[in-house]
């Protein structure tokens, strides 16, 4: 895959390393000197361009023609934000990903501006916070880019509505999925008259409704 990336600092030079260790063809643009020197001590020579990314030229040069994919991860939302607008509306470059500094911001990170993923830590941490004090042993392994689906994966409590009841008999949505329960080293796809059995792993495709449904039937029930 053919990355090119915008921002030469923490965030651009780790995620640079990253993907440079993972075989992908990898540019990164970098204006301040010390900065882009300080790149070049990091990844190879060629990988490494000195000049201001919301410059086409210098865009063109990093080879954003024939890109599959722009990450603007400047610490500055307004050249994040003409970057990525250059990227998809100029240069056509089909996923364009680009890094929320301020959170007020994040209105603006839309398709309109030519994002397709505004990373917003802000927010990434808000939903980590509260998910962590909210849903127990509940884990999102994959939240998937169209709708408000997620794959998640929570252990069945020993004392959970759900324990030794069948699947057919549990209160699921046809808008959700129980993909697979791990039990023990045995890996079992669910049907109808499967159990739910206490420790048990449930991998599921749900959305923030289902999310809700799997925490009431596998979670420790609340006290009332």
């Amino acid at each position: 895959m053919k990355i090119i990336i915008i921002g030469g600092g923490q965030v651009g030079a780790y995620l640079s390393s990253l993907l440079c260790s993972n075989g992908h063809d990898l540019r990164i643009i970098e204006h301040r000197k010390a900065v882009y020197d300080s790149l070049l001590k990091q990844l190879p020579a060629e990988l490494v361009l000195f000049g201001n990314g919301s410059d086409p030229a210098i865009l063109e040069k990093a080879g954003i023609t024939s890109a599959d994919v722009v990450a603007a991860v400047t610490d500055a939302d307004e050249i994040n934000l003409v970057v990525s607008t250059l990227a998809k509306m100029e240069f056509g470059v089909p996923r364009v990903v680009a890094l929320v500094n301020n959170p007020n911001n994040s209105w603006l990170y839309n398709s309109g501006m030519g994002v397709d993923v505004g990373v917003n830590q802000a927010e990434v941490m808000a939903h980590i916070v509260v998910e962590e004090m909210s849903l127990n042993d509940m884990f999102t392994i994959l939240k998937l880019s169209r709708g408000n689906y997620s794959i998640i994966q929570m252990q069945v409590h020993q004392n959970a509505k759900a324990v030794a009841r069948c699947l057919k008999e549990l209160p699921l949505s046809r808008d959700m999925l129980l993909i697979a329960i791990m039990r023990g080293e045995a890996l079992i796809i669910p049907k109808g008259d499967t159990p739910i059995l206490a420790g048990d792993e449930i991998l599921a495709l749900a959305d923030e409704a289902g999310r809700c449904t799997l925490e009431e039937i596998l979670s420790e029930p609340r006290n009332v």
